[in-house]
């Protein structure tokens, strides 16, 4: 069990309050399933939140510590019946990392052929007119809402 200055229990706390309970403990009390999914959970999350039901607060106390020494936890807060505990998630070998990519998908541009001409981006961009322009403002566009044009 590792012990936390406050500024980290400060900063571990503001990441928990955001966080729901995964672990729930019931009047049964703590038993080697329960410790075992705090386990889970400690491995998959680092951080976690314990609902404690039915217990006074001296032996929500007692249960903490229990679970702290249990896992190699860290204890972080204890407000009325949530308990809160901090293990960090040690680092994989290098050997289990997933594989970083290799062979990325090029860009559009990139998957051209050697030698082939870039693309242009069509008549109307290289004669200059705005894609701003209203499509009945064009010529030889039709118009696009369903009124008759004004004649003058």
């Amino acid at each position: 069990m590792k012990l936390l200055n406050s500024a980290d229990r400060r900063s571990l706390r503001a990441r928990a309050h955001a966080l729901k309970p995964v672990v729930i403990v019931s009047g049964a009390g703590l038993s080697g399933s329960v410790v075992a999914e705090i386990e889970r959970c400690l491995q998959s999350h680092e951080l976690i939140k314990i609902r404690v039901l039915e217990y006074d607060r001296r032996h929500r106390e007692d249960l903490l510590a229990q679970i702290c020494e249990g896992t190699g936890a860290s204890p972080v807060q204890h407000i009325g019946k949530i308990l809160v505990v901090y293990r960090e998630k040690p680092e994989p070998p290098a050997a289990k990392r997933a594989p970083a990519l290799k062979h990325a998908r090029p860009k559009a541009a990139q998957r051209r052929k050697p030698g082939a001409a870039p693309r242009s981006k069509g008549p109307r961009a290289e004669a200059g007119h705005s894609s701003s322009l209203h499509k009945a403002a064009r010529p030889g566009s039709r118009p696009t809402s369903r009124r008759r044009p004004v004649v003058p």
